[in-house]
């Protein structure tokens, strides 16, 4: 049904169709991927920087400028807005390009149709090894113009918010521009939560919701379909199902299911987009909690757009006619803003990788990138940790040559790993950038716009445009100093940052900007070098204080990756008798390390103790980590099972191993039995 589809959005009248659309004269303006230099006029009160620090202290110090050029010149205006931004911290109120009005998927799709109808949009990386598929900009364009009239017909109206469960393809990228080009808000889950999870994600007033028959992943069948089903049962306001056929796989219909490609290709290829205000949702994106309800971040039109663009094509170098690929789930932030948002308002080739890194073998994302030609690769550190177990082997197998940089995301990725990214992966050609995100896109990197600036291995280091990161301490002081830690805060509010949680402000003030008035509160911890770069040191909440020495996990965790056996840590603090606090480390070996867990527990405590100190050499030591599908660690789960609340771990429904979760409980009750390591 889908080679239908794109067949028929190949069918020389389509052209045609799309370009009589609304806004078709404007969204033929020239799109430009020059520097941002080339943005600012000469008649502004600032002189015109060439480099990155005068840029950006410009967008810290003369922020209306800076945006309002930026604004107008990279995004397409149905209505232009009249003010930049209204933003207090401290009252909480943050407001970006007031009066204006634009559409979201015309940015992302019509301007670049009428300019290169026939450039590839999307390749589709398939769970099968070797099938992509490729999406032009114009097939895409009528994807998302039949679906939006889909669901339209189907009674979802403006402000509607719409669930979308579905394995990154072509159509779920089309689901999520059509609810933005018809003004509905999407709510994307990741399709490998369970039923329960999915209706509380559902129960926010949403009354359809989008899936597949079944998804595939590592060579595995997902039932998504009979996963909405259960989940539907426990929202009785769902109206409407919309089902994709993945797989030729048949299904019980219930009575709210609509057969999508099927209405789609009742559907005309020219779909009116709606004005939506700067401030409109555009999104909900649900956290996933351990016990409590998940909470909603919301995220605006135009704001949220602009800086998913520009961070996409500043801190990657991004050039016309790169492929990029981000091989995050587009069920997450990461899909979200560079699977999706970023890439296509530029105009860019983007890659929806469906598989495993493992999937069929440890060789898969490498063969991917020869295959595709991949310019720039981002993953997180915990799939890199996971392949380097593997050796040199599976890459080097791989022609790696059209890579041009190399990307981390998702938490501080350690030294070892970053080596070996650079080394090997990259073969030192290819610069790795360490990625820092707050609420829905890169506030800090290495190279925010300057090719050619140093690169610290395993650091963040320089702040993007409009980011003015902060240290204070416990008491609430900034540390105007370097060569310090404190609490990693932002002093003034930026486009892309969440607006609220949905039904729910009064949470969202006191997670984010009551704890620390006037500033926007990351939950991180950082250390600022002696030039002034950043290095994140973990969660705030993950720090340990033994003996009165506070301590952050991350620390410990990067003293004990340098270890030559292990590939992987964490560091989980529980309750010390006397010592208040004490670290519990939990490990996975590289292949083969040939270590036994009581060498390896003597080994690591020495090397704690003398790297760290010999307060910090760690109680107990095992060797299991708990992992979701996409490979980060649960550290909850750890979390709960050192304070001995195994039966309180919460939602699991994204654990890779529940196999391996047993044993960790098991192998802990042997521990506080009196073992040091077993």
């Amino acid at each position: 049904m889908m080679a239908r589809l794109l067949a028929r959005a190949c069918c020389p009248k389509a052209l045609p169709q799309a370009f009589r659309c609304p806004l078709g004269s404007v969204a033929a303006r020239a799109w430009s991927h020059g520097p941002i230099t080339a943005y600012m006029p000469e008649a502004v009160a600032f002189p015109r920087p060439k480099d990155h620090q005068g840029l950006y202290k410009v967008s810290v110090e003369q922020e209306d400028t800076f945006w309002g050029v930026l604004g107008r010149s990279r995004l397409t205006w149905i209505t232009p807005f009249y003010s930049v931004q209204d933003c207090n911290l401290h009252q909480g109120r943050v407001s970006w390009f007031l009066g204006g009005q634009l559409n979201v998927a015309v940015n992302c799709l019509d301007r670049h149709v009428h300019i290169a109808p026939d450039k590839v949009a999307l390749i589709w990386e398939k769970d099968e090894p070797g099938e992509e598929v490729r999406v032009t900009y114009r097939e895409l364009l009528e994807l998302t113009c039949r679906l939006g009239n889909t669901l339209k017909r189907q009674g979802v109206k403006r402000g509607d918010r719409v669930t979308i469960y579905m394995p990154p393809c072509p159509l779920a990228v089309a689901s999520m521009l059509a609810c933005a080009r018809i003004g509905a808000v999407h709510a994307v889950v990741f399709a490998g939560f369970s039923a329960e999870s999915l209706a509380d994600r559902i129960r926010d007033g949403k009354k359809t919701v989008i899936t597949v028959n079944q998804g595939l992943r590592g060579g595995k069948v997902i039932e998504l379909k009979k996963t909405v089903d259960q989940a539907v049962k426990q929202c009785p306001g769902v109206k409407r199902v919309l089902v994709s056929m993945r797989t030729d796989s048949k299904f019980p219909i219930t009575a709210q299911d609509v057969p999508l490609e099927e209405e789609m290709m009742k559907e005309d290829a020219c779909c009116e987009p709606a004005a939506m205000d700067s401030e409109d949702m555009l999104f909900l994106l649900y956290t996933s909690g351990s016990t409590g309800k998940p909470k909603g971040l919301v995220h605006s039109q135009a704001g949220y757009l602009l800086f998913a663009a520009l961070t996409h094509k500043y801190v990657f170098d991004y050039q016309d006619r790169d492929i990029f690929g981000c091989v995050a789930d587009i069920g997450w932030i990461t899909g979200h803003t560079y699977v999706v948002y970023g890439p296509l308002c530029n105009g860019g080739t983007t890659v929806l990788f469906e598989s495993t890194p493992i999937h069929p073998n440890p060789g898969r994302y490498w063969e991917t990138v020869e295959r595709l030609k991949i310019n720039q690769f981002y993953g997180a550190p915990t799939a890199i940790r996971l392949l380097l177990r593997y050796g040199d082997e599976w890459v080097k197998k791989y022609d790696r040559s059209s890579l041009k940089v190399l990307g981390s995301v998702g938490e501080p990725i350690n030294k070892e790993a970053w080596e070996w990214y650079f080394r090997v992966v990259g073969e030192t050609r290819c610069p790795v950038v360490d990625t820092w995100w707050q609420t829905g896109g890169i506030c800090i990197s290495p190279r925010p716009s300057n090719p050619g600036a140093e690169i610290l291995p395993g650091m963040a280091m320089r702040p993007f445009f409009g980011i003015r990161p902060s240290l204070l301490d416990d008491k609430g002081n900034v540390l105007l100093e370097n060569n310090i830690s404190g609490a990693l805060c932002i002093s003034q509010a930026w486009p892309g940052m969440a607006r609220t949680i949905y039904n729910d402000h009064k949470r969202f003030l006191e997670t984010y900007l009551t704890p620390y008035p006037g500033f926007f509160f990351t939950g991180d911890g950082a250390y600022r070098t002696s030039e002034g770069y950043y290095q994140l040191t973990g969660r705030l909440d993950d720090i340990i204080n033994i003996s009165g020495h506070r301590l952050g996990t991350a620390e410990v965790e990067d003293v004990v990756n340098h270890h030559m056996a292990v590939a992987e840590s964490a560091v989980i603090g529980y309750p010390h008798e006397i010592k208040g606090e004490g670290a519990y480390v939990f490990v996975v070996l590289k292949k083969d390390s040939g270590y036994t867990q009581e060498t390896l527990a003597a080994e690591l405590r020495e090397l704690i103790s003398k790297k760290i100190a010999k307060y910090a050499a760690p109680e107990y030591v095992t060797h299991r980590l708990p992992k979701t599908r996409s490979g980060k660690i649960m550290r909850r789960v750890l979390r709960k099972i050192v304070e001995d609340k195994a039966s309180e771990l919460g939602d699991l429904t994204t654990l890779d191993d529940h196999e391996a979760v047993q044993q960790i409980i098991e192998g802990h009750k042997r521990l506080v039995e009196g073992q040091k390591s077993y």
